[in-house]
């Protein structure tokens, strides 16, 4: 209807019939109900304008005109059908946007532990201190490769404390570790333990070689003094290899550190050992009594000498010299027992 509207239009101008008249009077006789409608005679008044513009243009050759006019209209487009195209562009933006942005986040997933809620902690490991930052929700295993990163120690060679042993399947939060714990790391780097693993027949041979060093009893100054004094007159008679069980009486004759001269008495039915002096007997139980060493005496390898320990350390031993030889091993097999005497 309306490009024959149009073309009748643009017929009556080319014949230079009024247009206004004619248009009208077309209106009314193909639209009689248009003059009751203030805004449909607007908006046909507004048409005609256009028309006429583009018929004028026409004749002057003016294509330009033309195309540029019959464009806006096109452009224009009813305010709904412009709101609906904005509201589609916006939320085209919008979804372009969102895109954008997951895509990011996608590509960014090494950074998922950065919106996760962290402790800060105190690694301790051989004396240094070290500052580390991670999530709560990880557990002890995790927590061990961060402190491998930081020390170059091993998991597998970590002992992780945090009041007691850190298990490794919990997590920090369940573990109940806060900001600024303090973690204690003990363990080796494998290269401290290949410079230490010294193999136990070298530290066997070591030990034995410091023994032999080991200046012997006799020559100790603290024994010097008692032994100068030389063999006690009224010492029982010993015999150098033989090995005989304790007499019946007691072994006299003997010094103790002080020089004084002491007697042993065995009280085997009391389980009790007496040290007699010139002015007192100590009886000592034979349970309490915790080591016996003995060694023979330079230059006089029938006689040793002796020390009872009678308590946890060797401040406790108390000495006696001259003891006779074959009475040694009897000695310790009374006090030690001979499932203690090797």
């Amino acid at each position: 209807m309306i490009s024959i509207d149009f073309s009748l239009c643009v017929f009556l101008l080319h014949v230079n019939v009024r247009l206004s008249t004619t248009l009208v009077a077309l209106v009314d006789l193909c639209f009689p109900s248009i003059g009751s409608h203030p805004a449909l005679c607007n908006l046909f008044a507004t048409t005609y304008n256009r028309l006429y513009t583009i018929i004028m243009a026409t004749q002057d050759g003016s294509e330009e005109v033309i195309m540029e006019t019959e464009a806006k209209p096109e452009e224009a487009g009813p305010p709904g059908e412009d709101a609906d195209k904005s509201d589609a562009e916006a939320t085209s933006h919008t979804d372009a946007g969102n895109a954008t942005t997951q895509d990011s986040s996608i590509s960014n997933g090494d950074d998922a532990d950065d919106k996760q809620e962290r402790v800060d902690l105190k690694i301790i490991w051989n004396k240094n201190k070290y500052d580390l930052k991670i999530p709560v929700d990880s557990t002890g295993a995790k927590l061990k490769e961060r402190i491998h990163s930081l020390t170059g120690l091993p998991p597998a060679m970590q002992k992780v404390m945090y009041k007691g042993l850190l298990p490794e399947d919990k997590t920090l939060r369940e573990i109940k570790i806060t900001n600024g714990a303090k973690i204690m790391v003990v363990g080796s780097t494998i290269n401290d333990v290949l410079a230490v693993n010294t193999p136990k027949e070298v530290i066997q041979q070591e030990v034995k070689a410091e023994e032999n060093k080991k200046e012997p009893l006799c020559r100790q100054k603290q024994h010097r003094k008692v032994l100068d004094k030389g063999k006690p007159e009224d010492i029982m008679p010993a015999i150098k290899g033989a090995k005989e069980r304790l007499p019946t009486v007691p072994l006299s004759g003997m010094y103790n550190k002080s020089g004084g001269k002491v007697r042993l008495t065995f009280k085997l039915e009391q389980d009790q050992l007496w040290i007699g002096t010139k002015e007192r007997t100590e009886k000592v139980p034979m349970g309490s009594i915790k080591n016996v060493v003995s060694e023979p005496i330079e230059g006089h390898e029938d006689y040793h000498m002796m020390a009872f320990q009678l308590g946890p350390t060797e401040a406790s031993q108390y000495w006696v010299y001259w003891v006779p030889a074959q009475f040694v091993d009897a000695i310790k097999d009374t006090v030690l027992g001979k499932w203690q005497y090797f």
